[in-house]
């Protein structure tokens, strides 16, 4: 009989144990606990700790509440401008609504990563080349927004960051891109150095002017001049004339061209039509013997009257 007692007593104590075993559950601290009691979850979600459940009625699940990296596999896709490239990206979101994530979706880190994919060809379709290249933070930022608007109401997950990591071109695109870049570096040289010579020449021209006005400056700049020809051993060196003569030879130029042209007003001659103003006085002045009395040419005729004068007449010499 007591053997029996402690077999039912062993028993029962085995049952409790297993009991309490089925009835404890630990929730980690980055964890939240869902329970469903006879299949109808409980609004009250269970924190991190220690909790208890009844057996065989509830049933606890637990979701991750930590921020998750998923990898997106690269997506082929055709650009605005009809370029063939193939992009991948990496997406980082977390659960903000246990419940939903459990009930209104089967599984969410599938759900997540098909319409990451989608919404990468999508982006990709809608954007230029030069955009996938260079205006990545404003691609990340629109793909965010794409993602995040089926997620985050009716499943419960929030996106927190979306990263373009890759872009492949393909080859003829490469080297066309290599040829542009090129390109534009030259550009960007020839304008350096054009700018460079164009300073230059203002300098050397301000130079020049503030030399000109002191002959000293000048012949230090001469001999300057000479002492670095002069470096160079094998190289023969011609001097020139002075500087003082050749100033001396520009200062005479202007004098003799004035006194050339004041020589020139002086042997002018006279103007024609002042002559010709004149005439009428001198004729008046000047009385030639035999003209006087001479009848008149008559109107209409074709030419006055010849006058045989022996003295005019007479050949000139």
């Amino acid at each position: 009989m007591e053997s029996v007692l402690f077999a039912l007593v062993l028993m029962l104590a085995i049952f409790v144990l297993i009991v309490l075993a089925r009835s404890i559950r630990v929730v980690q601290q980055f964890e939240t606990g869902i329970v469903f009691r006879l299949g109808r979850i409980q609004s009250n979600v269970r924190g991190p700790g220690l909790h208890l459940v009844a057996p065989m009625i509830d049933r606890m699940q637990k979701v991750n509440m930590q921020i998750v990296t998923m990898g997106v596999p690269a997506q082929e896709g055709i650009t605005r401008d009809n370029v063939s490239v193939r992009v991948d990206a990496v997406v980082y979101f977390r659960v903000i609504d246990p419940i939903k994530a459990v009930v209104n979706v089967q599984n969410y880190l599938f759900a997540v990563s098909q319409v990451a994919q989608t919404s990468l060809r999508s982006v990709i379709g809608q954007s230029e080349l030069d955009q996938l290249l260079s205006d990545r933070d404003a691609l990340n930022a629109k793909l965010k927004n794409v993602i995040d608007e089926p997620t985050e109401g009716p499943w419960g997950i929030r996106i927190e960051r979306v990263e373009i990591k890759d872009v492949a071109l393909p080859e003829g695109m490469k080297r066309s891109m290599s040829r542009q870049a090129e390109a534009e570096r030259e550009r960007r040289a020839r304008i350096i150095t054009a700018d460079g010579e164009f300073q230059a020449s203002k300098r050397l021209a301000a130079a020049a002017k503030e030399m000109s006005s002191d002959p000293a400056a000048l012949q230090l700049r001469l001999l300057q001049t000479v002492v670095e020809v002069a470096a160079e051993k094998n190289s023969t060196l011609v001097m020139p004339l002075p500087v003082e003569m050749l100033r001396f030879f520009d200062r005479m130029a202007p004098a003799a061209a004035q006194a050339a042209a004041a020589k020139e007003e002086e042997e002018e001659p006279e103007p024609v039509d002042e002559v010709i103003d004149e005439l009428p006085a001198i004729e008046s002045q000047v009385s030639v013997p035999g003209l006087s009395g001479l009848p008149a040419a008559a109107d209409g005729a074709d030419h006055a009257p010849t006058v045989q004068n022996p003295v005019w007449n007479r050949e000139t010499p």
